[in-house]
C-alpha cells in the first residue's frame, strides 16, 4: 500500500503504522465514539457505588459493626479510576482538536494513539470493576472489640487539624488538663465532625483508654450500658433509670473511660446516669459539644472554641464541594465562586449546602446570580433555609425568653460586619421596652455571647456572624414576619429610600449605612416603631415625613452630616423614646420637639454646631432619662442667639433646667471654660450622674483649667481633653496625694488629650488606676507623659513598688514632636493589647522590659524608620514584643 498517510514520514514509522492501521483505528478514529462509552459506563460505575454505600449505611445501622476491607478496597479502587478519567478529561479538548487539525502528521497520530489507548483501557477496567461490585454479597462484618467503634465521616473539615490535635493532646495528656473538655460554637460550625474525628483517633491512634463511648443526649444512659456489655441482657433494659446507673457505675468505676456527648444544650448530671466523675481523677475523660459556652462553664469544663473557617480554608473546602471541571469551565468562574465563599462566612455548614447547589453550574450568569442572592437575602438561596437556617433557629428557638429573642433579632438591623457598640446597642434595647437598664442589657448580651449567637469585639463592642444575622432577617421578615416585619437594607450603596410601598406594615426599619440623600416621599407607617437612618447624607427631610408614624418610638439620625435642621413635621412623633442626633450638622433644637413627652432618650453628642436649645424645651422632657452632650456646641453663642437660649451663659442655664427631671440619671457634658466646670461642680445631682466629660477651654484662657477639679466625679468613666491651657499640677499635701489614689477618679477609664500645646506632661495620670484606653495627640510641647521629678514626690509618699498602669489596654500617641518618654522605668501591663505611636521622632524608648506582657501578644504599630531606632532594655525584650510589630514604610499623617 502507498504512503497513503504521509510522504514525510521515515520509512520505518510508515512500516509500522501501515501494518497495524486498522487496529490503530479504532483507537484513533473512533476516539469521539469511545469517550462517549467511556463517560456512559463511569456513570453505570458511580450509581453502582451509590448503591452499594447505601446498603453499607443501612447495614452499619446494626451496633458494632463495620464495611468490609473488600468493600472499602473497591470503593477505593472506584475513586481511583474517577482520578484517571479526571486527567482525560482534562486533555480531551487538546486530543481532539490535534486530530481535527493535524491527526495525520506523525507527531500528532502518536500522541492521539496513546490518548485512545489509553481511553479504551480505562473503560474495560470501568466495565470490570462495575461487574466485581455486582458479585460483593457481604458489605459489613462486625467489629472487633476495641476500645472505640469508628464512626462513618463524609468530610473532614478543613481547618480544624489544629484543634484536633489540641483536643487530643488534652485527651491523652493526664496531668495537665481538666477531666471535661467542651468544645463550643455556633450551629454548623463542624463541632459534631471535629467529635468523630476525635473517637476515629482512638481507632488508629495509641492510647491506654479502656473503652470510648459515642453516647447521643436523648439516649445517654442506654448508650453507655449497650457500649459497655448490658444490651446483651433483655432484662436490663427494664431496669430503672436508678438500677441502671449503678450497674454502669459497677463497670465504669473499674475502667478508664472516655465519653464523648455530642451537642448538649443545658447542663447534665452525669453522676444520677452512673458515670463516675472520680474516674476523672484517675484519667478518665468527658468531650462534650455544645453552641453555649455557658454550658461548658457549669459542668466545669476546659473551654476550647470552634471557630468559623479563615478565607482560605473556606475555599479549599468549598472547591472539595465543586465538579473540578465547572471551575475549569470559565475562566470568570474562580474568582467569582471564591466571592460566594466568602459569603458563606467561614460556617462549614453553608459552605456545604452552598456548594452543593453550585456543584455543577458552569454558566456566568449562574454565579452572578447566586453571589446577589446571597447578598440580599440568602434564605432564598436552594437549602439555605432547609439545611442551615433551620438548624441555626435551634439556638434562637432555645432562648430563654421572647425578650431575648426580640433583642438578638434587634442586631440584624445593623449591616454585615458592623461592630456593634454595646453602650448604643443597650440604649436601643431600652427605649424599646426588651430591658430595665444598662445591667439587664449587659446581662442579655452575656446570655448571647454564651448562646455563641454574638461574638465580642473586644470589651465594648459585639458582632453578629454572617449567618446567624442572616437567619435573624429571615426570622423578622419571612418566619414571623406578622409579628416582626423588618425592611433592612443596611449597607447596600442605596442612593434613594425604597419605596413607600415598602414601607407598608413595617415595625422595624433599618437603613443606616447608605448615601441617601433626601427623605422627599412620605411613607404610610402605622405600626412602625423603630427608624434607624444612621449613616447617610440626608438633606432635606420633607414636613409630612413623619406624619404617619405616632406610634415611633425609636429614630436615629446619626452620621447625617448633611443635616442641618430638623423638619417641623417632627411634631408628629408623639409616642418617641429614643432621638439620637449625634455626630449631625444640626445648628439648633426646634420648639417642636417640646410636644415629645414620652421621650427618654436624647444623644446630641458630637453636634459641634450646636448652638441654640430653647428655654423650657429640655425641661420639659419630664421622663427623660438620658442626655448626652458630650462634643456638643463648639461653634459658641451669639448675641442674636442668648435670648431665650439655655447654652448661653456657660449653659448655666441649662444646668439648672435639668435638676428638675427627676428620672434624669445619666449624662454626657462639655465645658468651654474653667467657669463652667466650677459652676457645674455645684450641682451634685448633675455631677453624680455625669459619665462622660469633654473640656474645651482654650490654649490661653485664664485661669488654666485644673483637671483634679474632676477627680471625684465618682461615675466619670470618659475624659477629653482638647485645646486645653492646662494648669501644673503641683500637689504638697500628703493627704491629699492618699485621698486621691484611694478616691480619686475610681471609675474613669478612658483618657483623651489633644491639641493641648502647652502641657509639659500628664503625670497626674498615675492617680487613674483603672486606666484601659489612653489617647495623647498634637501636645508638642510635653517631653514625658509620666514626669520622673514629679513622680519621684508621689512614690515617696505612697511607695514605689505601686503599678500605675495596671489596667492599660491601649496607649496611642501621635506627633508628640518632644515626647521623649512615657514613663521613667519598665512596668508589668497584664492587660495591655496594643500600642500605637505616629510621628513621635524623639521616643526611643517604650516602659517595657521582658516580662511587661507575661508571654501575651502586643500589637506595636508604628513607622518602619521609628521602629529600627528604638532601644530596649536588652534582647529579650525585642524578641518579646517583635512579634506584634506592625510597622508602615512612612508615617501616618
Amino acid at each position: 500500500m502507498g504512503n497513503l498517510i504521509s510522504p514525510f514520514l521515515p520509512a520505518n514509522l510508515f512500516d509500522r503504522i501501515s501494518n497495524c492501521v486498522g487496529e490503530q483505528a479504532k483507537y484513533v478514529w473512533g476516539l469521539e465514539k469511545n469517550l462517549r462509552i467511556l463517560e456512559t459506563e463511569l456513570h453505570k460505575l458511580t450509581r453502582a457505588r451509590a448503591d452499594l454505600k447505601t446498603r453499607v449505611e443501612v447495614e452499619q445501622q446494626r451496633p458494632r459493626t463495620r464495611r468490609t476491607n473488600q468493600v472499602a478496597g473497591w470503593l477505593e479502587d472506584v475513586q481511583n479510576l474517577e482520578t484517571e478519567f479526571a486527567e482525560l478529561e482534562r486533555l480531551r479538548a487538546q486530543e481532539m482538536d490535534r486530530l481535527c487539525l493535524g491527526g495525520l502528521c506523525s507527531k500528532n497520530f502518536v500522541s492521539s494513539y496513546n490518548y485512545g489507548t489509553k481511553v479504551v483501557e480505562l473503560t474495560d477496567r470501568v466495565i470490570n470493576l462495575k461487574k466485581d461490585g455486582e458479585k460483593i454479597e457481604v458489605v459489613v462484618e462486625k467489629a472487633p472489640d476495641g476500645a472505640a467503634i469508628e464512626l462513618p465521616l463524609d468530610h473532614t473539615v478543613v481547618g480544624q487539624e489544629l484543634l484536633l490535635g489540641q483536643v487530643w493532646r488534652c485527651i491523652t495528656d493526664q496531668e495537665k488538663n481538666r477531666g471535661i473538655i467542651g468544645l463550643y460554637g455556633i450551629g454548623g460550625v463542624g463541632k459534631t465532625t471535629l467529635l468523630k474525628q476525635v473517637n476515629n483517633n482512638f481507632c488508629h491512634q495509641q492510647h491506654n483508654f479502656d473503652v470510648v463511648i459515642w453516647a447521643a443526649v436523648s439516649t445517654l444512659q442506654d448508650d453507655i450500658g449497650k457500649r459497655i456489655g448490658f444490651s446483651e441482657d433483655q432484662s436490663w433494659e427494664k431496669k430503672s433509670p436508678q438500677d441502671k446507673a449503678v450497674d454502669i457505675a459497677s463497670i465504669l468505676s473499674r475502667r478508664k473511660f472516655v465519653l464523648l456527648l455530642d451537642d448538649i444544650w443545658k447542663p447534665i448530671d452525669l453522676t444520677q446516669l452512673g458515670v463516675p466523675l472520680q474516674n476523672l481523677n484517675d484519667g478518665s475523660k468527658i468531650v462534650l459539644t455544645t453552641r453555649s459556652a455557658g454550658v461548658c462553664d457549669q459542668m466545669d469544663a476546659k473551654k476550647l472554641e470552634v471557630s468559623s473557617l479563615e478565607d482560605d480554608e473556606a475555599w479549599e473546602l468549598f472547591q472539595e464541594m465543586l465538579d473540578r471541571s465547572t471551575l475549569d469551565s470559565h475562566t470568570s468562574i474562580p474568582g467569582l465562586a471564591k466571592t460566594l465563599a466568602r459569603e458563606c462566612g467561614g460556617l462549614p455548614l453553608a459552605l456545604k449546602t452552598v456548594g452543593r447547589a453550585m456543584k455543577s453550574q458552569r454558566k456566568v450568569g449562574d454565579w452572578k446570580r447566586a453571589i446577589k442572592k446571597m447578598t440580599t437575602s440568602a434564605s432564598k438561596f436552594s437549602g439555605m433555609k432547609e439545611e442551615v437556617f433551620s438548624r441555626l433557629k435551634f439556638s434562637y428557638d432555645s432562648l430563654s425568653t421572647d425578650e431575648l429573642r426580640s433583642c438578638l433579632l434587634y442586631c440584624c438591623l445593623y449591616r454585615k460586619d458592623y461592630e456593634i457598640p454595646k453602650r448604643q446597642l443597650i440604649d436601643y434595647w431600652i427605649s424599646e421596652g426588651f430591658v430595665c437598664d444598662f445591667d439587664d442589657g449587659c446581662d442579655f448580651i452575656d446570655d448571647l455571647l454564651q448562646a455563641c449567637l454574638l461574638e465580642e469585639e473586644g470589651d465594648d463592642h459585639v458582632k453578629m456572624h454572617d449567618m446567624i444575622r442572616e437567619m435573624s432577617l429571615w426570622i423578622a421578615c419571612t418566619v414571623d414576619k406578622e409579628e416582626q416585619s423588618f425592611l433592612v437594607r443596611a449597607g447596600v450603596k442605596l442612593t434613594e429610600a425604597p419605596k413607600v410601598e415598602e414601607w407598608e406594615g413595617a415595625k422595624r426599619v433599618s437603613l443606616m449605612a447608605n448615601g441617601i440623600e433626601c427623605l422627599s416621599e412620605i411613607p404610610t407607617c402605622r405600626r412602625l416603631i423603630t427608624l434607624l437612618l444612621d449613616e447617610n447624607r440626608i438633606e432635606p427631610i420633607t414636613d409630612g415625613f413623619f406624619q404617619s408614624m405616632s406610634t415611633l418610638r425609636v429614630l436615629s439620625l446619626r452620621r447625617n452630616t448633611s443635616l442641618s435642621k430638623l423638619p417641623s413635621g417632627i411634631s408628629s412623633l408623639v409616642s418617641l423614646h429614643h432621638l439620637d442626633l449625634s455626630w449631625t450638622e444640626i445648628t439648633g433644637l426646634p420648639q417642636e420637639l417640646k410636644v415629645l413627652e414620652k421621650l427618654r432618650y436624647l444623644n446630641l453628642e458630637y453636634v459641634f454646631e450646636l448652638s441654640v436649645i430653647p428655654h423650657q424645651l429640655i425641661s420639659g422632657f419630664s421622663k427623660l432619662e438620658v442626655l448626652r452632650l458630650f462634643g456638643s456646641g463648639g461653634r459658641g453663642v451669639t448675641e442674636e442667639e442668648e435670648e431665650g437660649n439655655v447654652l448661653c451663659d456657660d449653659a448655666e442655664p441649662l444646668m439648672k433646667e435639668l435638676l428638675g427631671l427627676k428620672h434624669l440619671n445619666v449624662l454626657s457634658w462639655t465645658f468651654r471654660s474653667s467657669l463652667g466646670v466650677q459652676m457645674f461642680l455645684k450641682y451634685p445631682k448633675l455631677v453624680s450622674i455625669t459619665q462622660s466629660v469633654w473640656v474645651e477651654c482654650g490654649l490661653y484662657t485664664r485661669p488654666p483649667f485644673n483637671v483634679l477639679h474632676l477627680a471625684y466625679m465618682e461615675n466619670l468613666q470618659e475624659l477629653e481633653l482638647e485645646s486645653c491651657n492646662l494648669e501644673e499640677i503641683k500637689i504638697d499635701s500628703t493627704e491629699e496625694v492618699k485621698k486621691l489614689f484611694q478616691s480619686g477618679f475610681r471609675s474613669l477609664n478612658t483618657v483623651s488629650v489633644h491639641y493641648c500645646q502647652k502641657a509639659k506632661d500628664l503625670t497626674w495620670l498615675v492617680f487613674v488606676q483603672n486606666l484601659k484606653v489612653l489617647y495623647i495627640g498634637f501636645c508638642g510641647d510635653m517631653e514625658e507623659i509620666v514626669s520622673v521629678d514629679k513622680l519621684r514626690d508621689i512614690s515617696g509618699i505612697i511607695g514605689s513598688e505601686r503599678n500605675f498602669f495596671a489596667q492599660l489596654e491601649s496607649l496611642s500617641v501621635w506627633r508628640g514632636r518632644n515626647l521623649k518618654s512615657v514613663y521613667p522605668n519598665p512596668l508589668p501591663f497584664p492587660k495591655l493589647k496594643k500600642i500605637e505611636v505616629r510621628e513621635c521622632r524623639q521616643l526611643k524608648k517604650l516602659p517595657l522590659n521582658s516580662s511587661s506582657a507575661k508571654e501575651r501578644r502586643v500589637v506595636i504599630r508604628g513607622s518602619k524608620k521609628w521602629w529600627e531606632e528604638l532601644q530596649w532594655e536588652d534582647q529579650a525584650t525585642q524578641n518579646a514584643f517583635s512579634s506584634g510589630a506592625v510597622l508602615t514604610e512612612v508615617p501616618f499623617y
